[in-house]
């Protein structure tokens, strides 16, 4: 590349948002540059999303193992191998993270540069500086992602650990601390106590999964209660120390909690720091980037998408919000006709994969009724023939706005992650019951039971008293 050459977007950071503009700025004819440290795929796919949910997999397999002769089958969990269970996870990841740089290598003007890069906006225009170079773009957009929080607490990495550590535990331990009862917490919190681990959840806020509905959370700690998982809730942090065979949490009215593994589950900040933002002119405000509705930051021409932006953070947000600012620079440039629209936060699925899963999308109950009347309905799962047979409990809540549109499905069981494509499909196109009401499911799925919610707030309940 010579001095004077530019790209039409320079990427720094190639996780979910990252990668995804990129090669939707492939397609549509775009130059461009994304500068990566580590590997392509970033968080989600090398130490988030796919590795949590294979570690869950796993413990789902456990479960199974463990309760076969209810069945009449043979099976039994005599514990698990670590080291096998890391290798296999990690080989999950490797073919996923091959096909992925097949997929960006290949792809038409893709320049993959290594190296850690900052922000550059000087006289000569906008581009990334990776050591003496400076990768100059039209645009840039900015999607490094997230970190684990820590509460400046000291972790260590073998008794004092984070979920990036959590996921590479060769050898698990007898009893385990998880501070933190949100998503990464109630799912490591489930995967460990399948493989047999004792676990107990501290959390500051008065419930499990703070962010769903109330019953939801309340259906949950009956679920993490009936496996034998503690929890303590209202319950604040002041320090924490370590030893070569433990792990002590030191709480703020004294008390301690001492495990053979702490995990600090508190959440994720933005990956911002470094990055030549504020030097550059970006607005950032405790570390989150300030956007405008084309997720522009205060600099023109540097954007910015996904867990460095306010918002929920979803690696299915990141990617769309990823196509969406590739999108935003080609129409700039007259390479795509239509003028796209930035997918609404709240027609997100959100699923959570503790056993039992949850899956969310729009508004809570509460959420809703500042919007009107609102009617709602749950269908309890064991009145459905497939969660039977899964051995699961739950139910399906779908919220309406009174003689309107459905504004939010909210379900927990074993299974319910899938009914969240559904679920998305009738949040995000406004559908009112009586819509989906006239489409058959099929017998026997789970997603019946959201068609018998609908059915009920239809007015022609089947299976349920409405």
């Amino acid at each position: 590349m010579t001095p004077a050459s530019r790209h039409d977007l320079v990427i720094l950071g190639a996780g979910s948002g990252g990668y995804a503009a990129a090669l939707r700025a492939s397609q549509l004819g775009l130059d461009v540059a994304i500068v990566e440290a580590g590997k392509l795929g970033g968080t989600c796919l090398h130490r988030g999303c796919i590795p949590t949910k294979a570690w869950l997999h796993a413990a789902e397999v456990a479960d199974h193992a463990r309760d076969g002769d209810v069945m009449g089958l043979k099976t039994r969990y005599d514990g698990v191998q670590g080291e096998v269970l890391v290798d296999w996870a990690d080989g999950v990841i490797n073919r996923l993270h091959k096909g992925l740089t097949g997929l960006v290598t290949t792809s038409p003007g893709i320049t993959q540069v290594e190296g850690w890069g900052t922000l550059v906006s000087d006289r000569e225009g906008l581009g990334v500086r990776v050591g003496d170079d400076i990768i100059r773009g039209r645009n840039v957009l900015v999607a490094t992602g997230a970190r684990p929080k820590t509460l400046g607490l000291t972790i260590d990495g073998q008794r004092i650990i984070t979920s990036d550590h959590a996921l590479k535990l060769a050898e698990l331990p007898r009893t385990a601390l998880v501070i933190g009862g949100g998503v990464i917490g109630v799912e490591i919190a489930s995967a460990w106590r399948s493989l047999g681990v004792d676990v107990t959840i501290v959390e500051a806020l008065d419930r499990l999964v703070p962010a769903e509905e109330p019953d939801i959370s309340k259906a949950l700690l009956r679920a993490f209660t009936k496996r034998g998982i503690a929890t303590q809730f209202g319950v604040k942090v002041a320090g924490a120390t370590s030893t070569a065979t433990d792990a002590t949490l030191i709480l703020d009215d004294g008390k301690t909690l001492t495990a053979d593994i702490l995990l600090v589950a508190v959440g994720r900040e933005p990956a911002t720091h470094n990055l030549g933002l504020t030097e550059a002119g970006v607005s950032v405000d405790r570390g989150l980037v300030r956007v405008n509705d084309r997720l522009m930051t205060s600099v023109r021409g540097v954007f910015a998408v996904g867990d460095v932006v306010a918002g929920p953070q979803l690696a299915h947000r990141g990617f769309a919000q990823g196509m969406f600012v590739a999108e935003v620079v080609a129409h700039q440039l007259g390479r795509h006709a239509d003028n796209p629209v930035l997918p609404e936060d709240s027609t997100l699925p959100r699923v959570t994969y503790c056993n039992p899963e949850i899956t969310s999308v729009g508004l809570t109950v509460a959420a809703a009724q500042r919007l009107g009347e609102v009617k709602s309905l749950d269908y309890p799962l064991g009145g459905n023939g497939r969660s039977i047979i899964k051995g699961t409990t739950g139910f399906v809540r779908v919220v309406r706005l009174v003689d309107g549109p459905i504004v939010g499905v909210h379900a927990i069981g074993q299974g319910v992650s899938e009914l969240a494509g559904e679920a998305q499909l009738a949040v995000g196109w406004e559908a009112l019951p009586e819509d989906v009401a006239e489409f058959v499911h099929g017998h026997p799925t789970q997603g019946e039971a959201f068609g018998e919610a609908c059915m009920a707030l239809a007015g022609r309940p089947l299976h349920v008293h409405a």
